[in-house]
């Protein structure tokens, strides 16, 4: 047989072959046809099918189902509209972890987790800080994805909120500080999100919370309680020496929460957290004046001076929030905040010119008329909210622009005041109360 005859016989027993196997390849290729087509309905950019939904919990409150339609636009972190066109999304840290605990007592998990896997995607790929601290603010959206995080030398870090001006990105004192009461609240974030997760899911979440934790630990003051935070640029952070009553009644219920959740694994590190709760607590009472009936904001910088010049409403709602019955004059501190910051059935920031309606601190009023069984009162308060909310369930943080706190923003002399603008706080304050709920109440899973 010649060479080109072996070759043609070699070609016919191909085509046969081919032949032969034709059905076979057929079944195959349809099967990876099918694979490709299968893969693309559940491609990552595709919609899934979230339970439960926003309309389903918009049903059981308004400003739950605006919270959730804004985790699922944003995927991550939130913002309050209105910011303004040069600005970044502001979405701010104490914002996130209230909208993380109201949706978790909704029943929304999948939204939850999407801000939970924002804070700790954060937490550990800070710019300067690994040691557990987060920032006051970050910029709307995933953090993982492309516009939420930058990459220099292999390292990637998330990017921090501003604005352009004069062509060059500008970062204010604030947002790039840690506040000691953000922290708390993040802690019962995670702890929430923790609650219903996976097993994998809560190892993660409580690791996150307990970084917190530790870091809020080196904020101990041996005169009582913990400090308010860092202030500054990265490469000046400064702690600041005084301590807030309202983040040590936070800080209160974090570490309680913490503990109980921590206490099967880890039994030592539960106690710890909660002596340092008892530490808080401690302090929280020292903050308290038995003639005025009122719980003073905390200290001046030296962290041992009463400061009482400004008297804030949450320094009261909240106390009355986590401590409850260990109260003893609960009614007297009630009346005081109704005497000194009523503006009609809402309530001014702090005791002072009673300038406007501070409506976070309103909706807190009507969780406590809720415990004392006040149900005129409650009714009341709710009736005036509802004057406040718009049609996508949420509401701004004041009644009007320019409402005083008798405080300075940190970092700037500017006065810190609340605005007729769409607040995520005051919504998600909203929904507790439209959920009949009272955050600090919630104990681990």
């Amino acid at each position: 047989m010649s060479r080109w005859e072996a070759k043609e016989e070699e070609m016919h027993a191909e085509v046969g072959m081919t032949e032969r196997t034709k059905p076979a390849r057929i079944i195959l290729s349809l099967l990876v046809i099918a694979a490709l087509l299968f893969s693309g309905c559940n491609r990552p950019d595709r919609p899934v099918e979230i339970t439960p939904s926003t309309a389903e919990i918009a049903e059981l409150s308004p400003a739950a189902g605006f919270l959730a339609a804004k985790t699922e636009e944003s995927g991550g972190f939130i913002a309050a509209a209105g910011q303004g066109e040069s600005a970044s999304d502001y979405a701010y840290l104490y914002d996130n972890a209230v909208a993380a605990i109201v949706l978790s007592h909704a029943g929304a998990q999948w939204h939850v987790e999407k801000i939970a896997d924002a804070i700790v995607f954060s937490q550990t790929h800070d710019r300067a800080f690994q040691d557990g601290r987060l920032r006051n603010a970050y910029i709307s959206g995933d953090p993982k994805s492309d516009s939420g995080h930058s990459i220099a030398a292999g390292r990637v870090t998330v990017r921090l909120p501003g604005f352009w001006q004069d062509g060059r990105w500008q970062e204010d004192s604030y947002t790039v500080s840690t506040s000691t009461g953000n922290m708390a609240w993040t802690i019962l974030a995670l702890c929430s999100a923790a609650e219903n997760a996976s097993d994998e899911k809560r190892a993660e979440y409580l690791e996150a919370a307990t970084r917190a934790a530790d870091f809020v630990l080196t904020l101990k003051s041996e005169s009582g309680g913990f400090t308010a935070g860092y202030e500054g640029w990265d490469d000046a952070q400064v702690k600041v020496g005084y301590k807030s009553t309202e983040h040590n009644i936070g800080l209160f219920c974090a570490f309680s929460v913490l503990a109980e959740a921590v206490a099967e694994n880890t039994p030592v590190r539960a106690e710890i957290y909660r002596s340092a709760s008892d530490h808080a607590r401690e302090f929280v009472f020292s903050m308290y004046d038995e003639e005025l009936h009122c719980f003073y904001t905390g200290t001046e910088p030296d962290g041992e001076t009463i400061s009482d010049g400004v008297i804030p409403l949450d320094a009261n709602t909240l106390a009355i929030l986590a401590l409850g019955e260990e109260l003893e004059d609960v009614y007297d501190m009630v009346s005081f905040a109704e005497n000194r910051m009523a503006v009609g059935e809402g309530f001014d920031f702090s005791a002072g010119d009673l300038d406007g309606i501070w409506n976070e601190g309103t909706a807190q009023m009507a969780i406590c008329y809720g415990i004392l069984g006040n149900t005129e009162r409650r009714e009341a308060v709710i009736a005036y909210l509802e004057t406040q909310t718009a049609e996508d369930g949420s509401i701004p943080a004041a009644d009007r622009d320019g409402v005083s706190t008798g405080f300075v923003i940190v970092g700037s002399d500017m006065f810190w005041e609340y605005n007729n603008t769409q607040s995520i706080s005051a919504t998600g304050w909203l929904a507790f109360v439209q959920l009949n709920i009272n955050p600090f109440e919630r104990s681990s899973g």
